[in-house]
């Protein structure tokens, strides 16, 4: 059993948590993620490590309320317990001879993105920060981003916040002023990453992408997060959970990723559905 050791909600639909976790605290990397269940009963599912603090042995996680696992995790409180929590797993994201890097989060991809940025500044690099979300309310890290970014612009798509657009603007801005990154890296959604490497690649910067949108249960034995990429004019097939989750973008079918993330919408949102009709049933009766 692993003991929630803090819980802050960061915005309506997403929560922090840090989880005491020593063996897990202790080698994690940015880039990796872990695999927990909330109960015995419960399904396995991958989230990014978002942080970690060795001293108090403990790892940051931050999660979107989308399914039902996902909202059994956020009704938990602090000193409450999870049943498992697996990693660090997958590839960290490779940081040699980076020394001008374009970070780039959408929505509660910069929960992944903030912890790469720290890292790579902690190395001594010059990191230039973008982050969108679709409106004010949804806005987090904000503060976190600037305390380790050397530039940080904030998108909202309907301008209630900071400047109206998506992270592509000031991207293009940034690349049509001569700007020579030597790695952007992009972590949102699916749809975003893909924008995010057409855009860079009229000037040849490398792109690299997370594709943790798309895992599942985080071994490759469900399939779900299967990528094909095209290399060498090739195409060449592999996970995300295993072989990743970063990947060059320039090789990634996002068609293909987004088409098959949508195949379980269905089953995702009555499953949503069944779970919180028990969680208001407890409330109503308590």
């Amino acid at each position: 059993m692993y003991r929630i050791a803090t819980k802050k909600v960061l915005n309506k639909s997403v929560t922090q948590m840090e989880i005491e976790a020593p063996l897990v605290a202790n080698k994690a990397k940015a880039g990796q993620f872990i695999i927990l269940r909330v109960d015995e009963e419960g399904e396995r599912i991958p989230l990014t490590v978002a942080g970690t603090d060795k001293e108090n042995k403990t790892v940051k996680i931050i999660f979107q309320t989308v399914g039902a696992t996902t909202l059994k995790l956020a009704e938990k409180n602090e000193g409450e317990y999870i049943s498992d929590f697996a990693g660090p797993l997958g590839t960290p994201t490779h940081t040699e001879g980076i020394k001008n890097v374009c970070i780039i989060g959408g929505g509660v991809g910069c929960a992944i993105a903030m912890p790469v940025a720290e890292e790579f500044k902690r190395l001594g690099a010059d990191v230039t920060s973008i982050i969108g979300f679709r409106n004010k309310d949804l806005v987090i890290l904000e503060e976190e981003f600037r305390n380790i970014s050397d530039k940080l612009t904030v998108m909202t798509d309907d301008g209630s916040y900071a400047t109206k657009g998506n992270v592509t603007q000031p991207l293009k801005e940034y690349l049509e002023n001569g700007e020579k990154f030597d790695m952007i890296i992009a972590i949102g959604p699916v749809i975003m990453m893909k924008f995010v490497v057409e855009t860079a690649k009229p000037y040849g910067t490398p792109v690299t992408v997370s594709m943790n949108p798309i895992m599942i249960d985080g071994t490759g034995m469900c399939g779900g997060c299967r990528l094909t990429l095209n290399q060498d004019g090739k195409k060449v097939t592999k996970f995300a959970c295993v072989d990743g989750p970063d990947f060059n973008g320039y090789e990634v079918d996002f068609d293909e990723a987004m088409s098959r993330g949508r195949m379980y919408s269905d089953f995702e949102h009555h499953a949503y559905e069944k779970t919180c009709n028990l969680f208001k049933g407890g409330r109503e009766n308590g």
